[in-house]
This record gives structure tokens, sequence and C-alpha cells, in this order.
């Protein structure tokens, strides 16, 4: 066994180095996409298909005057174990140029090894773990992390009155980086946190733990699930056990009310404050087009949320880094060439910080409302540049 993986490791390092100038200037580009296409996440990986498929259209099918070849591969969840053999499948196998993708944290950190061993450029689509992209130099964000939209809104709560708060996370390592970063910002506000609760991520019943909340009677409860199956069973609970006539507030993120799922979780999700990256009401005009050429394309069916717009704009990354070495995909030229790149995202301006290679963008805060039929989460606060709280220290 351990000379096989002397035999994998050498073929990797082999296959990768240098791939980028032996391709011919029409031969496609060769990118591996990592993402969840069965279970119960599956709209993750059809969200980040939706948003590539509409960057293409809008670029004739090319990236840096060169077609795109997207393998895909589905992880069906978070499986670290799974997602370290597809990359490295992708790597030997499909001789990718890059790895893309990564809807959860523990996929992006087993990637991260190969995309080190392999230099093989790797731009994260969605996973929000702080530590990611100090986990190899071939990984840049374009998606958010965890700390960077939850920080604002601990923020903005005690800029608001909130003076006591409960913290409600799934108990992973995203979960974990809200809690921490709730935490610290918080307090370093003037509030308290009076009571703190980690959740499993499969099944939970939420029930125990919101009676919980109840009897401790915190003037506010702030929670940070994935986006999908967990936030409307939460929110579902808490309208039952009659949490806002209790007179106790709740704020999250926005992953609880992803645009993607919120006509369908209806009115437990109303009048809920939240902060994150992305909303599809967001008024700019880029915004607009964006919303208005997803529509024509794939129909009023599915609206596009924070993973198709992190899509869209990681081929954006691409395209303008692959200007900048013209065309060189090596892994040490992209990454460099990513390094403080600034560019309109239908979200607003973003940038990949030249330190951390890790994305400074504007977080928001939102309110889930219904100004016209569909529900929709419409800004009315914000904060600028936000780098990510996590690294704020090395700068």
């Amino acid at each position: 066994m351990i000379n096989r993986r002397a035999l994998f490791a050498t073929a990797l390092v082999a296959c990768l180095a240098g791939p980028a100038t032996t391709h011919a200037a029409d031969a496609p580009l060769r990118i591996g996409l990592i993402a969840t296409y069965s279970g119960p996440y599956a709209d993750y990986g059809r969200q980040f298909d939706s948003g590539i498929a509409l960057y293409l259209k809008e670029h004739g099918g090319k990236i840096a005057g060169r077609p795109v070849e997207i393998i895909k591969k589905d992880t069906a969840g978070p499986a670290p174990d799974a997602a370290k053999r597809i990359a490295q499948e992708l790597v030997v196998r499909d001789k990718v140029n890059v790895l893309t993708g990564l809807d959860f944290s523990p996929n992006a950190y087993a990637v991260a090894a190969v995309a080190t061993q392999a230099k093989v450029p790797t731009l994260v689509m969605n996973a929000a773990s702080s530590g990611i992209t100090t986990s190899s130099p071939y990984v840049a964000r374009l998606s958010f992390t965890v700390q960077q939209v939850t920080e604002p809104m601990a923020r903005w709560m005690a800029k608001d009155g909130v003076k006591e708060a409960y913290t409600v996370v799934a108990d992973y390592a995203s979960g974990q980086d809200a809690e921490a970063a709730f935490k610290k910002a918080f307090t370093a506000a003037g509030g308290k946190v009076v009571g703190e609760v980690r959740t499993p991520m499969n099944n939970p019943d939420f029930s125990a733990y919101v009676q919980r909340i109840k009897d401790a009677k915190p003037q506010a409860v702030f929670f940070f699930f994935p986006s999908g199956v967990m936030p409307p069973a939460f929110l579902k609970v808490w309208k039952e056990r009659g949490m806002g006539q209790a007179g106790i507030k709740l704020y999250a993120t926005g992953d609880a009310t992803d645009d993607s799922y919120l006509e369908a979780m209806g009115d437990v999700a109303l009048g809920l404050v939240t902060s994150h990256h992305y909303s599809y009401a967001h008024a700019s005009p880029k915004n607009q087009k964006f919303v208005k050429d997803f529509a024509a394309e794939f129909g009023n069916q599915l609206r596009p949320n924070y993973f198709a717009v992190t899509a869209y704009d990681a081929l954006a990354a691409l395209e303008l880094a692959l200007a900048k070495t013209g065309g060189d995909t090596s892994g040490d030229k992209v990454m460099e060439a990513l390094k403080g790149l600034k560019f309109e995202s239908p979200r607003g301006p973003v940038e990949i910080d030249p330190v951390t290679r890790d994305i400074v963008q504007t977080v928001y805060i939102r309110k889930t409302e219904r100004p016209s039929g569909p529900l929709v989460n419409v800004e009315f606060d914000k904060f600028e540049r936000v780098k990510d709280p996590a690294k704020q220290a090395s700068h």
C-alpha cells in the first residue's frame, strides 16, 4: 500500500510539473468541478453549474481564447476522503488545469493537499471556513468566509441595541467559525453572550434546543446553519414555540435565507434580519442584468443565489488572471496573477487580498420581506471592503 501511495505521489507531481505552457492556444482549458450533485444539498451543484453556464454563454464558451471543458464530480455532500480522491483523479487522469467548486469546508481542506502537491490553481466557489486559504498556497477564494459575514452582524446587533445574545450553530468547521467570530465581535462591542449551543449536522430535532433558549430568556439569538435543510427546520420550531411573542429577537447569516430556498421556506422566514454578501434583490445594474439573463437562460423556476454568483465570478477571475499570465495556467503564475485582482461582481465590488488570497467585499444587512409577491432579502445597511477577520491580525 505504501509503495502504491509513493508511486501515486510521484505520478501526481510528474503530471502537473508545469503543464501550462505545453498546451496549444486552442486546446481546451480543463476545469475540474468538485461539488454536491446528489442528496439533500444537490442544489449547490446545480447553482454552480448555472453560474458557470451563464458566464460561458456570455463569453462564447471560452476563457482566455480557449474552449472550456468542465469535468464535474459529485461528492454527495461533506465527504473529505471522496473529495481528495476525486481531486487526485482529476489531476492525474483528467489532467485538469484548474480545480474549483468546493461547497463544503471539509472537502476544500482535503483538496488543498492535492493542490499543493500538484501545484494546481484552485478556486473556492463556496467553502467558507477561514483557514482554507492558509492550507495551500495554490488556493484562492471567490466566495466568502463565515467570519466575514458574521462579524458585521455582531457589530450591527450591538449598534441596534442588543446587549445579550445566545448563539446556535451547526457543529462543524464553519459553525465553530461563526460562533467564535460572533462572540469576539459582540463582546468587543459591549455585548454579552449568555449561552451557546452546537447542533449536529444530521437530522437534528431543534425542539429541545429552542425550549432551552426560551427558558433562558435572552434578549436575542444569533444562529448559523449551512443553507438548505437546517434553517427552515429551525425557523419552523422557532415560530411554533412562540419565540417572537416571548420577545426574543432572531438574527442570522444569509445562509439561513438562501435565495434558492427562500420561497419554499415561506412565512417562517419573514422579518428575519441577516448579514451576507449577495442578495438576488441587490439593486446594481450588473446584478439586474445577471438576474435577467439567468431567468432567460434557466427559467423562473431557478433563482440565482450566492453559489451561482460565485461560480460566475470564479470564471471572471480566471479570465482576468490568464490575461495577466498570457494564457499560462501554471500554478505559481496563476496564483500570482490572482493576487490583488479587482472587478465588479453582481454582488458589488470584489477583490482578492494579495496577502491572504481571500475575498474582500461588501457585507450587507438585509431583512426578509415580501414587497411584491416572492420573498426577497432586502438590503438596508452595509459594511464595505470587509476582509476575513480571522486573518486581520496578520495584516
